[in-house]
């Protein structure tokens, strides 16, 4: 890293649950492609944590796991056979947070990371949720097209403000 470089900074986005897109027509050809598409279950915990943390590193694999403590189950997975595709989850590092998320990057755009944000979201939205906030949203453009996220002003570094990362001091990024 370039001394006194610091990585742009990535704002949490807000979603109006009450206007995101119907996912069954994604999920129904998904299915047809041969993709399942459904809430985890407790039994694939230790399967889903797994690959989370081989996919995308252990913060991630924390969160998922958190997800997985909670009642119903706050995980989605998109799996082909045995094969784990995708996840996504909320309410993991925060109420009305959705994330994380992920799709292997051998699968991304065939629609499986747009269907997970919406049966994620859908989901938050039938516990009561009237919004839900997205977590230092990577891909901002690809939230704002999918379900109309917007930044959020002043949200960045927001709580992930001092975040404890293994081998690194607290303020220290890669």
């Amino acid at each position: 890293m370039t001394p006194g470089y610091s990585p742009p900074a990535v704002h949490d986005m807000l979603v109006r649950l009450y206007d995101i897109p119907e996912p069954s027509a994604r999920i129904a050809a998904l299915h047809q492609a041969g993709i399942d598409l459904r809430r985890a279950l407790a039994p694939e915990r230790h399967v889903v944590v797994s690959w989370v943390r081989q996919q995308f590193g252990e913060g991630w694999a924390s969160e998922c796991e958190v997800s997985f403590a909670r009642l119903p189950i706050t995980c989605f997975r998109a799996q082909r056979g045995n094969d784990i595709l995708g996840f996504a989850c909320y309410d993991a590092t925060a109420k009305a947070f959705f994330g994380p998320t992920g799709v292997l990057e051998s699968e991304r755009k065939h629609g499986i990371g747009t269907a997970l944000l919406l049966v994620a979201l859908q989901a938050m939205a039938a516990e009561g949720y009237a919004y839900a906030i997205i977590g230092g949203a990577g891909p901002a453009d690809f939230y704002a097209k999918a379900v109309g996220a917007v930044p959020i002003a002043g949200s960045a570094p927001g709580i992930y403000a001092g975040l404890l990362r293994a081998g690194r001091p607290p303020g220290q990024e890669p």
